[in-house]
C-alpha cells in the first residue's frame, strides 16, 4: 500500500479483489446450505420445519459473510490487519449442529 502525504492509504486492489473473492465464497457456501435446506423441507414435507431451519441458516452464513467482507473493506482501506472475528467459529459450530440433528433426525423420525 502507498502512503499519501497526508496520512492516507491507497489500498492495494489485490487485497480489495482478495477480498471480495472471500466474500463470493461466503455466499456460495451459504447458497449451498440452502440448496440442501430446499431439498429437505420438499423431500420431507411432513418435518418441513428442519429444512426451513437449515434456510434460515444459510442465510445467515450470507450475513456473516457481508459482515466479515466489510470489516476487512475497512481495515484494508485503513491500512490495517482485520481483525479475525468469530464468524467462521459460530458457522462451524452450526453446521456442526445441524449435522448432528439431520443425523439424529434421520435414525429416528424421518424414516
Amino acid at each position: 500500500m502507498s502512503k499519501h502525504g497526508d496520512d492516507r492509504y491507497d489500498p492495494d486492489t489485490r487485497f480489495l479483489l482478495a477480498n471480495e473473492r472471500t466474500l463470493l465464497a461466503w455466499i456460495r457456501t451459504s447458497l449451498t446450505i440452502e440448496a440442501g435446506g430446499l431439498a429437505l423441507a420438499q423431500i420431507h414435507k411432513e418435518h418441513s420445519w428442519l429444512g426451513v431451519a437449515i434456510l434460515l441458516l444459510g442465510g445467515f452464513v450470507a450475513v456473516i459473510g457481508f459482515t466479515r467482507y466489510r470489516a476487512a473493506d475497512r481495515a484494508i482501506r485503513a491500512g490495517e490487519l482485520p481483525h479475525a472475528g468469530h464468524g467462521p467459529a459460530i458457522e462451524v459450530i452450526l453446521v456442526v449442529t445441524v449435522a448432528i440433528a439431520l443425523a439424529i433426525a434421520q435414525l429416528t423420525f424421518l424414516r
